[in-house]
């Protein structure tokens, strides 16, 4: 047996402490073990291990190792990034070994929102690799030690492994620690949307290649719009508009540096560019998108003259005639037939975030933005009913919406099974993010598919809604306040497609029309209905003296009394009865000067016969 090697006294204590937590761990001690401990501990020693590098650092032998992983997850050494990269140390399992009741934690609160058992695992590793390299242990990781790991593993995989892919095994899961962190209550800080650092950096790419003094005023101009409180999706479309025109003018126009420079003539090239240019779903750009792109640089310019900034154009550049003429279709709905069949198909779906979902949908005409907003506590009992508490969407308002009692069971049953761990007061999350939009749509084409229906868009079941309201005599106003419209213009749309007045007076004059085509040439008294008498009597009072009027009787003439009031017009008392039913008629219809002239014609009658 080789001779002990002689140990310091703080040296001893951890070996003594290291051997203790491996009987705790594993209820058995290897020696080879503790050997290979004491001799780190005379050769190397903590205070020298980051001095190694990584080369021989991975020399050291197996049980060496295992007693450096020891160190590094109790933290008492920090680890380095490039020996992370380079030796599998088994950081996790060390870790869940020595710290059990946050492991337990960690991984109930991941299950809970939803994550895989295998990027769970992945997820601990993480974490414990962050406190690795900062030399803490993990129930001190903060989001900034997080923040630093990544980009110092990051620096450490491109060093040593240049373009080599890293194994998946070494693979980290960085939003999903920050968010499990979150929601276990190991921070107060939320995970950050997810990004792609790769598009990210070819965006900066791209702004780096412009002229520095456009680029600076088009920075400015995002940055003031972004605090005026525009909408996210509308500054991501600004900077991509102001990017794409840049390098277009860079391109073509290499002398204009500057937005001061850009005349007309540029513009109207980069409107035939936009003519030509091809989508990425193939064919040319759609006159709505072409019009929108033409409406950011417009406003984009008009802002820069109003604020008087010295880098703004010398003349307007666009104007009205510039815009490509769009079409107006009108909205696409659902019939009452495939409407009911969606329904349907959505009730017997097995998954209760679709059921859910599309009952929403249809039932409220959610947009699908304000459906992802909603909260746990959205729904609020006002007197005996229930109303659902929209949240702030896209016209910059909240309003309340009355909610259908199945809807509200609904709910309640979806909350029932929320996770208990989950921080966050959106009712609909997934890992305990936002859900992706993509996700409602998913769930209503799989839907519509299994209900052997077409393409469906959630927007399409607002439409629905809001058709089937107007069909059903719900007034324009209560389907604005429904639906959140600003302007009662936004709401009349619904009306085009389904005219209830037109409806009515198409159908009214269809049914006389119809009974003047199937009426026989000798029909039966009993066989005559009452429509047709009715129609019968209405021509035979409008009969003249070469034909009839076949107008309509709801519709006015102004010609209708141009004979009485001829001066050539004589009448008699015989023709009195007939002159009477004509001026009650005209009172009945409201027509005053028509039976003005009635009224003088029998006056004059009576004043005759007396």
């Amino acid at each position: 047996m080789p001779p002990r090697l002689p140990l310091s006294a703080d040296q001893e204590t951890l070996v003594a402490e290291y051997e203790r937590d491996r009987r705790q761990a594993r209820s058995s001690v290897v020696p080879a073990f503790i050997t290979a401990a004491r001799t780190f501990c005379y050769h190397t020693g903590l205070e020298n291990w980051a001095g190694l590098g990584w080369q021989r650092q991975t020399q050291l032998s197996l049980h060496q190792r295992a007693f450096v992983g020891w160190l590094v997850v109790t933290g008492r050494m920090a680890a380095t990034a490039d020996y992370l990269v380079m030796v599998r140390g088994h950081l996790g399992e060390r870790a869940a070994r020595y710290h059990r009741e946050l492991h337990e934690r960690f991984v109930s609160t991941a299950a809970g929102l939803g994550y895989s058992q295998q990027l769970i695992t992945m997820a601990w590793a993480t974490l414990a690799k962050t406190a690795a390299l900062a030399g803490i242990r993990p129930h001190q990781v903060t989001a900034t030690h997080l923040q630093h790991a990544q980009a110092e593993l990051r620096a450490a995989r491109e060093r040593l492994h240049g373009q080599t892919p890293v194994p998946p095994a070494t693979g980290e899961r960085w939003p999903a620690v920050h968010n499990i962190m979150f929601h276990a209550g190991m921070t107060d800080q939320p995970a950050p949307a997810p990004t792609r650092p790769a598009r990210r950096e070819w965006r900066a790419t791209q702004w780096a290649r412009i002229p520095s003094p456009m680029v600076e005023t088009m920075r400015t101009y995002l940055e003031q719009t972004k605090l005026a409180g525009a909408r996210p999706s509308t500054c991501t479309r600004d900077e991509r508009v102001l990017r794409e025109f840049a390098l277009f003018l860079l391109r073509r126009h290499p002398e204009v540096t500057s937005v001061s420079l850009i005349a007309r003539t540029h513009i109207e090239t980069y409107k035939r560019h936009l003519a030509r240019r091809k989508s990425v779903r193939g064919g040319h750009l759609a006159p709505a998108t072409i019009g929108h792109t033409l409406n950011a640089l417009s406003v984009f310019f008009d802002r820069l003259v109003e604020w008087d900034s010295p880098d703004r154009p010398g003349s307007r550049l666009l104007f009205p005639g510039d815009y490509p003429r769009k079409n107006r279709p009108l909205p696409r709905f659902l019939d009452d037939g495939t409407a009911a069949t969606l329904l349907a198909a959505a009730r017997s779906d097995p998954d209760p975030f679709t059921r859910l979902v599309i009952e929403l949908l249809s039932r409220t005409g959610l947009r699908r933005g304000e459906l992802i907003g909603l909260t746990i506590d959205a729904v609020v009992q006002i007197g005996s009913a229930y109303w659902l508490r929209v949240p702030v969407g896209k016209m910059r308002t909240d309003r309340y919406v009355p909610l259908h009692p199945q809807l509200k069971d609904l709910i309640d049953a979806w909350l029932a099974a929320r996770p208990a761990r989950v921080r966050s007061n959106l009712l609909f999350v997934d890992h305990g993010r936002p859900i992706n939009p993509i996700r409602v749509e998913k769930a209503l084409k799989r839907v519509a598919r299994a209900a052997g229906l077409g393409n469906i868009t959630p927007h399409q079941l607002r439409h629905t809604l809001a058709t089937q309201a107007v069909n059903r005599g719900m007034s324009m106003e209560a389907i604005a306040a429904l639906l959140g419209h600003k302007d009662l213009s936004m709401t009349q749309v619904y009306a085009k497609i389904a005219n209830k007045t037109v409806a009515d007076q198409y159908f009214a004059v269809t049914e006389k029309i119809e009974a003047l085509y199937d009426q026989p040439r000798e029909l039966p008294a009993e066989a005559e209905g009452d429509q047709m008498r009715k129609l019968r009597a209405e021509m035979h009072r409008r009969m003249l003296g070469n034909g009839y009027c076949a107008r309509p009787v709801e519709l006015d003439c102004h010609f209708e009394s141009i004979c009485e009031s001829c001066t050539f017009f004589v009448t008699t008392i015989e023709f009195r009865p007939t002159l009477e039913k004509q001026r009650d008629d005209a009172a009945s219809k409201g027509q005053v000067a028509r039976q003005q002239i009635f009224d003088g014609l029998i006056d004059r009658l009576d004043s005759s016969a007396s």
